[in-house]
Protein backbone atom coordinates (compact mmCIF):
# COMPACT_ATOMS: atom_id res chain seq x y z
CA UNK A 1 0.00 0.00 0.00
CA UNK A 2 1.34 3.44 -0.96
CA UNK A 3 0.38 6.57 0.95
CA UNK A 4 0.59 9.98 -0.72
CA UNK A 5 2.03 12.45 1.79
CA UNK A 6 1.73 15.33 -0.68
CA UNK A 7 5.44 15.43 -1.42
CA UNK A 8 6.15 11.80 -2.29
CA UNK A 9 4.58 8.42 -1.92
CA UNK A 10 5.39 6.47 1.24
CA UNK A 11 5.01 2.73 1.41
CA UNK A 12 2.92 1.33 4.30
CA UNK A 13 5.43 -1.16 5.64
CA UNK A 14 3.99 -3.91 7.83
CA UNK A 15 6.27 -4.64 10.79
CA UNK A 16 6.83 -8.37 11.33
CA UNK A 17 8.68 -10.00 14.22
CA UNK A 18 9.80 -13.56 15.07
CA UNK A 19 7.99 -14.59 18.25
CA UNK A 20 7.13 -17.54 20.47
CA UNK A 21 10.75 -18.69 20.53
CA UNK A 22 10.85 -19.77 24.16
CA UNK A 23 10.89 -23.49 24.97
CA UNK A 24 9.68 -25.04 28.22
CA UNK A 25 11.31 -23.20 31.13
CA UNK A 26 13.77 -21.46 28.81
CA UNK A 27 12.67 -17.94 27.90
CA UNK A 28 13.78 -16.00 24.85
CA UNK A 29 12.68 -12.62 23.57
CA UNK A 30 10.47 -9.89 24.96
CA UNK A 31 7.29 -10.82 23.13
CA UNK A 32 4.91 -8.99 25.46
CA UNK A 33 6.92 -5.77 25.12
CA UNK A 34 7.17 -5.79 21.33
CA UNK A 35 3.70 -7.15 20.41
CA UNK A 36 1.91 -3.75 20.75
CA UNK A 37 4.12 -2.21 18.06
CA UNK A 38 4.01 -4.81 15.27
CA UNK A 39 1.54 -5.83 12.56
CA UNK A 40 2.54 -9.47 12.01
CA UNK A 41 3.84 -12.14 14.41
CA UNK A 42 5.94 -14.97 12.93
CA UNK A 43 5.28 -17.68 15.53
CA UNK A 44 7.69 -20.61 15.97
CA UNK A 45 6.05 -23.98 15.44
CA UNK A 46 8.14 -26.28 17.65
CA UNK A 47 10.97 -27.35 15.34
CA UNK A 48 13.54 -24.62 16.03
CA UNK A 49 11.82 -23.16 19.10
CA UNK A 50 8.46 -23.05 20.79
CA UNK A 51 6.25 -25.77 22.22
CA UNK A 52 2.46 -26.22 22.38
CA UNK A 53 2.04 -24.05 25.49
CA UNK A 54 4.32 -21.30 24.19
CA UNK A 55 2.49 -21.38 20.86
CA UNK A 56 -0.89 -21.06 22.58
CA UNK A 57 0.23 -18.14 24.76
CA UNK A 58 1.81 -16.33 21.82
CA UNK A 59 -1.24 -16.81 19.61
CA UNK A 60 -3.51 -15.53 22.39
CA UNK A 61 -1.30 -12.48 22.86
CA UNK A 62 -1.31 -11.73 19.12
CA UNK A 63 -5.10 -12.01 18.97
CA UNK A 64 -5.46 -9.70 21.98
CA UNK A 65 -3.44 -7.02 20.12
CA UNK A 66 -5.05 -7.55 16.71
CA UNK A 67 -1.76 -8.78 15.24
CA UNK A 68 -1.79 -10.96 12.11
CA UNK A 69 -0.43 -14.47 12.80
CA UNK A 70 2.06 -16.24 10.56
CA UNK A 71 3.58 -19.70 10.83
CA UNK A 72 7.37 -19.70 11.24
CA UNK A 73 8.39 -23.27 10.32
CA UNK A 74 11.98 -24.50 10.32
CA UNK A 75 14.21 -27.51 9.91
CA UNK A 76 13.95 -29.90 12.91
CA UNK A 77 16.89 -28.33 14.74
CA UNK A 78 16.16 -27.26 18.32
CA UNK A 79 19.82 -27.44 19.34
CA UNK A 80 20.94 -25.18 16.50
CA UNK A 81 17.88 -22.90 16.66
CA UNK A 82 17.08 -23.82 13.07
CA UNK A 83 20.12 -21.97 11.77
CA UNK A 84 21.89 -25.08 10.42
CA UNK A 85 21.10 -26.29 6.94
CA UNK A 86 19.88 -29.89 6.76
CA UNK A 87 19.92 -32.35 3.88
CA UNK A 88 16.15 -32.78 3.69
CA UNK A 89 14.51 -34.16 0.57
CA UNK A 90 11.77 -32.18 -1.14
CA UNK A 91 9.22 -34.59 0.32
CA UNK A 92 10.63 -34.06 3.81
CA UNK A 93 10.46 -30.28 3.40
CA UNK A 94 6.84 -30.58 2.27
CA UNK A 95 5.97 -32.77 5.24
CA UNK A 96 7.74 -30.67 7.87
CA UNK A 97 5.98 -27.57 6.53
CA UNK A 98 2.55 -29.19 6.67
CA UNK A 99 3.22 -30.57 10.16
CA UNK A 100 4.25 -27.22 11.61
CA UNK A 101 1.72 -25.02 9.80
CA UNK A 102 -1.04 -27.44 10.77
CA UNK A 103 0.02 -27.46 14.43
CA UNK A 104 -0.02 -23.67 14.73
CA UNK A 105 -3.19 -23.37 12.66
CA UNK A 106 -4.94 -25.83 14.98
CA UNK A 107 -4.10 -23.71 18.03
CA UNK A 108 -5.19 -20.58 16.17
CA UNK A 109 -8.56 -22.08 15.27
CA UNK A 110 -9.24 -23.16 18.85
CA UNK A 111 -8.61 -19.57 19.98
CA UNK A 112 -10.66 -18.02 17.19
CA UNK A 113 -7.86 -17.06 14.81
CA UNK A 114 -6.05 -18.48 11.81
CA UNK A 115 -2.63 -18.70 10.22
CA UNK A 116 -2.64 -15.87 7.66
CA UNK A 117 0.79 -16.37 6.05
CA UNK A 118 3.96 -18.48 6.23
CA UNK A 119 7.52 -17.27 6.80
CA UNK A 120 10.15 -20.05 6.82
CA UNK A 121 12.81 -19.63 9.50
CA UNK A 122 16.59 -19.53 9.55
CA UNK A 123 18.46 -21.99 7.37
CA UNK A 124 15.27 -23.12 5.61
CA UNK A 125 14.58 -19.50 4.65
CA UNK A 126 18.16 -18.98 3.45
CA UNK A 127 18.19 -22.28 1.55
CA UNK A 128 14.99 -21.52 -0.34
CA UNK A 129 16.36 -18.09 -1.29
CA UNK A 130 19.53 -19.69 -2.67
CA UNK A 131 17.94 -22.74 -4.37
CA UNK A 132 15.02 -22.30 -6.83
CA UNK A 133 14.09 -25.97 -6.41
CA UNK A 134 13.70 -25.57 -2.65
CA UNK A 135 11.74 -22.36 -3.17
CA UNK A 136 9.38 -24.20 -5.52
CA UNK A 137 9.03 -26.98 -2.95
CA UNK A 138 8.13 -24.49 -0.21
CA UNK A 139 5.64 -22.61 -2.38
CA UNK A 140 3.97 -25.79 -3.64
CA UNK A 141 3.73 -27.15 -0.09
CA UNK A 142 2.07 -23.96 1.16
CA UNK A 143 -0.31 -23.92 -1.82
CA UNK A 144 -1.24 -27.55 -1.12
CA UNK A 145 -2.06 -26.67 2.50
CA UNK A 146 -4.14 -23.59 1.67
CA UNK A 147 -4.49 -22.04 -1.76
CA UNK A 148 -3.88 -18.32 -1.51
CA UNK A 149 -1.88 -18.45 1.74
CA UNK A 150 0.96 -15.92 1.29
CA UNK A 151 4.63 -16.75 1.77
CA UNK A 152 7.04 -14.17 3.16
CA UNK A 153 10.50 -14.12 1.58
CA UNK A 154 13.45 -11.83 1.21
CA UNK A 155 13.32 -8.80 -1.07
CA UNK A 156 16.48 -8.66 -3.21
CA UNK A 157 17.82 -6.47 -5.98
CA UNK A 158 15.90 -8.60 -8.50
CA UNK A 159 12.71 -10.39 -7.36
CA UNK A 160 11.48 -11.22 -10.86
CA UNK A 161 12.30 -14.96 -10.79
CA UNK A 162 10.68 -15.48 -7.37
CA UNK A 163 7.63 -13.46 -8.41
CA UNK A 164 7.26 -15.46 -11.63
CA UNK A 165 7.40 -18.69 -9.61
CA UNK A 166 4.82 -17.41 -7.15
CA UNK A 167 2.54 -16.39 -10.02
CA UNK A 168 2.95 -19.81 -11.66
CA UNK A 169 2.05 -21.70 -8.48
CA UNK A 170 -0.57 -19.21 -7.40
CA UNK A 171 1.01 -18.21 -4.10
CA UNK A 172 0.99 -14.52 -3.07
CA UNK A 173 4.46 -13.32 -2.06
CA UNK A 174 5.21 -10.81 0.68
CA UNK A 175 8.73 -9.46 0.15
CA UNK A 176 10.46 -8.37 3.34
CA UNK A 177 13.42 -6.20 4.19
CA UNK A 178 15.44 -5.83 7.39
CA UNK A 179 15.98 -2.56 9.21
CA UNK A 180 18.83 -3.88 11.35
CA UNK A 181 20.91 -5.78 8.79
CA UNK A 182 23.56 -4.82 6.27
CA UNK A 183 23.07 -5.87 2.64
CA UNK A 184 25.26 -7.08 -0.21
CA UNK A 185 24.97 -5.49 -3.65
CA UNK A 186 22.65 -8.33 -4.77
CA UNK A 187 20.25 -7.55 -1.94
CA UNK A 188 21.19 -10.50 0.26
CA UNK A 189 22.06 -10.15 3.92
CA UNK A 190 25.70 -9.80 4.90
CA UNK A 191 26.77 -12.90 6.83
CA UNK A 192 26.52 -12.59 10.60
CA UNK A 193 30.10 -13.84 10.72
CA UNK A 194 31.29 -10.56 9.21
CA UNK A 195 31.72 -7.29 11.10
CA UNK A 196 28.97 -4.74 10.60
CA UNK A 197 26.41 -7.35 9.53
CA UNK A 198 23.96 -6.25 12.24
CA UNK A 199 23.09 -2.64 13.04
CA UNK A 200 22.98 -2.12 16.81
CA UNK A 201 22.48 1.66 16.83
CA UNK A 202 18.70 2.33 17.10
CA UNK A 203 19.10 5.59 15.17
CA UNK A 204 20.67 3.73 12.24
CA UNK A 205 17.93 1.08 12.35
CA UNK A 206 15.19 3.74 12.24
CA UNK A 207 16.99 5.57 9.43
CA UNK A 208 17.13 2.40 7.32
CA UNK A 209 13.44 1.74 7.96
CA UNK A 210 12.54 5.24 6.77
CA UNK A 211 14.67 4.85 3.62
CA UNK A 212 12.74 1.66 2.82
CA UNK A 213 9.38 3.32 3.49
CA UNK A 214 10.30 6.16 1.12
CA UNK A 215 11.51 3.71 -1.55
CA UNK A 216 14.99 5.19 -1.30
CA UNK A 217 18.18 3.29 -2.02
CA UNK A 218 20.23 1.71 0.75
CA UNK A 219 24.02 1.64 0.69
CA UNK A 220 25.20 -1.93 0.09
CA UNK A 221 28.33 -3.38 1.69
CA UNK A 222 30.39 -2.52 -1.41
CA UNK A 223 29.17 1.08 -1.40
CA UNK A 224 26.74 0.67 -4.29
CA UNK A 225 23.12 1.82 -4.24
CA UNK A 226 20.56 -0.90 -3.51
CA UNK A 227 16.80 -0.55 -3.99
CA UNK A 228 14.46 -3.08 -2.38
CA UNK A 229 10.76 -3.35 -3.19
CA UNK A 230 9.51 -4.60 0.18
CA UNK A 231 6.03 -4.66 1.65
CA UNK A 232 7.04 -5.75 5.15
CA UNK A 233 9.89 -4.96 7.49
CA UNK A 234 11.38 -7.53 9.85
CA UNK A 235 12.14 -6.20 13.34
CA UNK A 236 13.39 -7.95 16.46
CA UNK A 237 12.48 -7.96 20.14
CA UNK A 238 15.35 -9.91 21.66
CA UNK A 239 16.43 -7.31 24.22
CA UNK A 240 15.57 -3.88 25.63
CA UNK A 241 17.49 -1.99 22.94
CA UNK A 242 15.80 -3.90 20.11
CA UNK A 243 12.37 -3.25 21.63
CA UNK A 244 13.25 0.44 21.87
CA UNK A 245 14.22 0.38 18.19
CA UNK A 246 10.90 -1.24 17.24
CA UNK A 247 9.02 1.41 19.21
CA UNK A 248 10.94 4.17 17.45
CA UNK A 249 10.34 2.60 14.04
CA UNK A 250 6.61 2.34 14.75
CA UNK A 251 6.46 5.97 15.87
CA UNK A 252 8.50 7.15 12.87
CA UNK A 253 6.41 5.23 10.33
CA UNK A 254 3.14 6.37 11.91
CA UNK A 255 4.35 9.99 11.83
CA UNK A 256 5.32 9.54 8.19
CA UNK A 257 1.81 8.38 7.32
CA UNK A 258 0.21 11.32 9.13
CA UNK A 259 2.47 13.90 7.46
Amino acid sequence: MNIDTGARKVKRLLLNCDMGESFGNWRMGLDADVMPYIDCANIACGYHAGDPSIMRRTVAMALDHGVTIGAHPAYPDLVGFGRRSMACSNEEIRDLLHYQIGALDGICRVLGGRVAYVKPHGALYNDMMADPIKLRTVLEAVAAYDTGLPVMLMATADDSAAQALGDEIGVPLWFEAFADRAYTASGHLVSRRLPGAVHHDPALVVEQALHLAHGEALVASDGSALRLNASTLCVHGDNDSSVAAVRQIRQALDALERA
